[in-house]
């Protein structure tokens, strides 16, 4: 037959192009149903925007490569939750852009760590790790604890994300560099960690 399996074997423009058809109707299956499950696109109870200092702190988080060491999705597995608590759910990443998952663990995963510690436990660790931890390889970031932030950059932040469909008011994007005022890198990443998890930590 003029077009059997062994024939398009033959042809690598037509294989290439049959493989591309292929994955493309795979992927559309597979992604496109996603957008219409409300427990993936809806927040879970009690799930708020970043305020303006988590925001901050969570671009600090990205800007030193802490999702290379750490990541923040729990798998439904015994081992898993035995060691970091209830997994995670997909509504709880509904305001992240993009979502830190990750899926290498050089370090813990850091999905439940919020009110894990105390705000001068992470000061400390994040001075040196060491200090608090004699084995760890993390390397120290007290270079935060002196750099100021910058209020007025946080606006443009927030209006991008308005655009994108987060909830931020005019007002808050109005007010949020006098949130700022005062803090450090250190202290907006310390907030970040703080946050994360707690809303199914608390209910669970």
């Amino acid at each position: 037959m003029k077009f059997s399996h062994a024939w398009i074997e033959r042809n690598p423009w037509l294989l290439i192009a049959l493989v591309l058809v292929v994955i493309s109707i795979g992927g559309l299956v597979e992604i496109v149903p996603l957008f219409f499950q409300k427990s993936t696109t809806e927040p879970i109870t009690g799930l708020k925007p970043y305020s303006a200092l988590r925001l901050v702190g969570r671009d600090i988080y990205v800007r030193e490569g802490c999702y290379n060491c750490h990541s923040q999705m729990i798998r439904p597995l015994r081992a898993e939750t035995e060691r970091y608590g209830h997994y995670s759910v997909a509504g709880e990443f509904v305001y992240d852009r993009p979502f830190q998952w990750g899926s290498k663990r050089t370090g813990p995963d850091l999905a439940r760590v919020g009110a894990r510690y105390s705000d001068a436990w992470h000061s400390t660790h994040l001075n040196n790790p060491r200090d608090l931890v004699p084995e760890s390889n993390m390397p120290g970031y007290p270079w935060l604890a002196t750099t100021a932030l910058v209020p007025d950059e946080v606006m443009p932040k927030m209006r991008a994300l308005q655009r994108l469909g987060t909830p931020y008011s005019d007002q808050e994007v109005k007010d949020a560099p006098a949130t700022l005022a005062g803090k450090t890198e250190q202290d907006a990443l310390i907030a970040y960690l703080q946050g994360l998890g707690i809303l199914i930590k608390t209910r669970n």
